[in-house]
């Protein structure tokens, strides 16, 4: 008998006899088999994807968890940017207005809101909702800070052209080299040097050699220059703007014209002895609205000869940008 065959014993004939099985209970039995297989394959795949999860899950939690990352990161770069725009709000509040005697911008337009509760509707629904909004509404608010700012650093920056603007037409430096002294300053004389008659004198006296020469202490458009039948002889005039003049008398030599714009440390002209003078000097005086002011409150004269020295280069180097 072969193997794998089933076997009938026929009792007509007493032989064993191979049975035959109808191509139904064939089909049958392998769909019976096909299904088992089926079966257990499904139950074994619900078991391995309820404890290590499927590929395309595991796939999804990866991109989730890279997102979660950059998420991170670019809260920390918020949390840097939020910190440094702190910095510059301090200086803002400390430095720069205090110094340009500016008043700092108001709290409450700072902290002032910025849209609506609806704003982040279209962020809702998703896994990470919360993480998103936090974030997004984050960098809504340093947007927002960051503008205020901007604002407050050109209102800054307007007021500090103006300064800058103001600075550079005040009569700031000494006339001449500093080496040179003051002979006679702003006072009141029993005696005039020339008139021999009390005269108040509205200025300073620089005693210098003749032909020494003279700077413009202040930017400013020159107003006169030529003879002066006041007393100061060759004189010329500077307009700074302000309600101020500066007047430099008893020169030798005239280096500007009326109607020049002349720079701080511009040479102007040549000290001398015109008009009414007892000899070569520099007669300096500053008004401001009309009213005579003491030039010696408004330059330092403690600085040595080769500082104002490399000051007058400083200057004309730049006057030779214009």
């Amino acid at each position: 008998m072969k193997r794998n065959h089933r076997y009938i014993l026929d009792l007509t004939d007493l032989q064993y006899k191979v049975v035959k099985l109808h191509w139904k209970v064939k089909f049958l039995r392998v769909l019976m088999g096909v299904s088992f297989s089926v079966v257990i394959a499904l139950f074994y795949g619900i078991i391995f994807e309820n404890i290590f999860g499927s590929p395309k899950e595991k796939l999804l939690e990866q991109q989730i968890d890279n997102y979660k990352l950059k998420y991170s990161l670019v809260g920390r770069e918020l949390n840097s940017k939020a910190a440094a725009l702190n910095s510059f709000r301090q200086s803002d509040d400390r430095r720069y207005r205090p110094i340009l005697d500016m008043e700092s911008v108001p709290e409450s337009y700072r902290q002032a809101g910025a849209g609506g509760v609806d704003k982040f509707n279209d962020l809702m629904g998703y896994t990470n909702s919360d993480l998103i909004i936090s974030y997004r509404s984050k960098i809504e608010e340093l947007k927002r800070k960051a503008n205020i700012q901007k604002e407050s650093f050109e209102s800054i920056k307007e007021m500090s052209a103006e300064w800058k603007y103001e600075i550079d037409h005040q009569p700031a430096i000494s006339p001449v080299n500093v080496k040179y002294g003051i002979s006679d300053g702003f006072r009141f004389r029993k005696v005039h040097p020339v008139l021999g008659v009390p005269r108040m004198h509205y200025g300073l006296d620089f005693h210098v050699p003749y032909g020494t020469d003279v700077y413009a202490t202040g930017d400013g458009k020159v107003i006169e220059s030529g003879w002066d039948s006041g007393g100061f002889g060759n004189c010329v005039v500077i307009d700074h703007g302000f309600g101020l003049q500066t007047t430099y008398g008893h020169l030798s030599k005239m280096k500007v014209s009326v109607g020049e714009k002349v720079k701080r440390g511009d040479l102007i002209g040549q000290s001398g002895s015109t008009g009414i003078s007892s000899g070569p000097h520099l007669h300096y005086q500053i008004d401001q609205f009309g009213q005579h002011k003491n030039p010696i409150n408004f330059f330092n004269n403690d600085i040595t000869t080769e500082e104002f020295n490399e000051m007058i280069q400083a200057f004309e180097s730049r006057s030779k940008l214009r």
